[in-house]
């Protein structure tokens, strides 16, 4: 598979080119060897990642953090340099896919979230925010159980006086908690996001809704984990998810 084209075919299945302003440049960042075999996915494209990938011998490397971002500094230096001279001198394609992988209603984290936690999606509350229902009105004490097996981390929960059974959830994966006012307005039990805020523990309680923090990195771990799959099984690719440890 050459690395242009596959670049073309995963920004045709995610649909990059909506028209959703991103905080960094999604498709092929860092230009490798043409041919493409095996892939190596993860989170954020850390050293850490990179080294395993050499050592798998991987052509590309896909990833929902890459670089270049909007609001860091352009200089190419210290652990930037070291980063990106490691791909280079082993020739290897860097590929980010990060609010499409976000978005996404086939592949994506918010989808992935659903399905192990087994909500059935009912639509949107605005193209970040999934919203549906559980199959039955379960207590929070089994959700944050399932949470906790299916992610791999506790996860941190407010919800003074909020409902003991909950029913219908929303959710945003990563850093989603600047959406919880407008989740306030949409008659949901539970909001489920990555990271957490302050104000987000006395807006939660105030409101009698139940917030769970559950991980950036846990809750963003489903799209490059699907979009590996489909790879694998669409392309015949050869694809490994490295998951690298961040409680964060």
């Amino acid at each position: 598979m050459k690395n242009i084209i596959l670049e073309k075919i995963i920004n045709n299945k995610l649909k990059t080119n909506l028209n959703i302003q991103d905080y960094i440049p999604n498709g092929l960042q860092i230009e490798g060897k043409k041919h493409i075999k095996n892939i190596i996915l993860g989170v954020s494209a850390c050293q850490q990642l990179l080294n395993i990938a050499i050592k798998l011998k991987a052509d590309a490397i896909i990833v929902h953090h890459g670089y270049f971002w909007n609001n860091e500094s352009p200089v190419i230096k210290g652990f930037k340099k070291k980063r990106i001279y490691t791909l280079l001198r082993k020739n290897i394609n860097l590929y980010s896919w990060h609010l499409p992988l976000d978005i996404n209603e086939k592949i994506g984290n918010n989808i992935y979230l659903a399905q192990i936690l087994d909500i059935k999606i009912q639509g949107k509350i605005n193209p970040f925010i999934f919203y549906g229902y559980l199959k039955n009105k379960i207590s929070i004490k089994k959700f944050l159980l399932k949470i906790k097996n299916k992610l791999n981390r506790i996860p941190l929960h407010f919800g003074k006086n909020a409902p003991k059974k909950i029913y219908k959830i929303a959710w945003c994966s990563g850093a989603g908690q600047k959406f919880l006012e407008k989740v306030l307005y949409f008659n949901v039990d539970v909001f489920l996001t990555g990271e957490i805020s302050e104000m987000n523990l006395h807006i939660a309680n105030e409101n009698k809704i139940h917030f769970i923090s559950a991980g950036h990195h846990a809750t963003e771990k489903g799209g490059v984990i699907m979009l590996g799959k489909w790879l694998k099984k669409k392309l015949k690719l050869k694809t490994h998810f490295i998951d690298i440890y961040n409680p964060i």
